[in-house]
């Protein structure tokens, strides 16, 4: 069974979770490619499917709602997963100590992944922070940024996307 891991990314946090789960699947004998959403794909080459997405403004970024739309028989005829990333993961945030930790727990899906996750029948979503430079978010995003306590920098929590990772290679092999 051959997966398709697809994305749509922003400044690159994404496109390297999307990776890490393609290479991990492969690792695990679960045969993987990760592809932007932009790029023509076959689906029928797939028999399970990954999509994730940067989140912006609540929301995943316009390519990856497009795919959904492109897609959605495919996507809702196979083992599906999604998965989201921003500044707010299940585990991590960019914002530290108990602010962090309380965002994350109160953190609920947006209603456009609610709609995907029921249109779609996915298995699962997890949400994952990203990574955030000073230019990403521009001066107010900043400042709202270091003023809840927040910093710049790579928040990708490796071993929980890997875990992942290995929880839907488990799935995949008894599909």
């Amino acid at each position: 069974m051959t997966v398709l891991v697809a994305f749509a990314s922003a400044h690159g946090s994404t496109l390297g979770i999307a990776a890490r789960i393609a290479d991990r699947l492969s690792h695990l004998g679960v045969p993987a490619e990760a592809h932007e959403v932009r790029e023509p794909l076959d689906l029928s080459r797939f028999e399970a499917v990954v999509l994730g997405s940067a989140v912006h403004t609540r929301q995943w970024l316009p390519e990856a709602a497009a795919f959904v739309r492109r897609h959605r028989a495919e996507l809702a005829s196979r083992p599906l997963w999604l998965f989201s990333v921003s500044s707010i993961g299940d585990q991590e945030s960019f914002f530290e100590n108990r602010l962090g930790r309380w965002m994350s727990r109160h953190h609920p899906d947006s209603a456009e992944v609610q709609r995907y996750r029921t249109a779609l029948r996915a298995r699962g979503h997890r949400n994952f922070a990203g990574a955030v430079e000073p230019g990403h978010w521009g001066i107010l995003g900043a400042a709202f940024l270091l003023g809840l306590g927040g910093h710049h920098g790579d928040h990708r929590n490796w071993p929980a996307i890997d875990a992942w990772a290995e929880a839907i290679a488990r799935e995949v092999r008894r599909v």
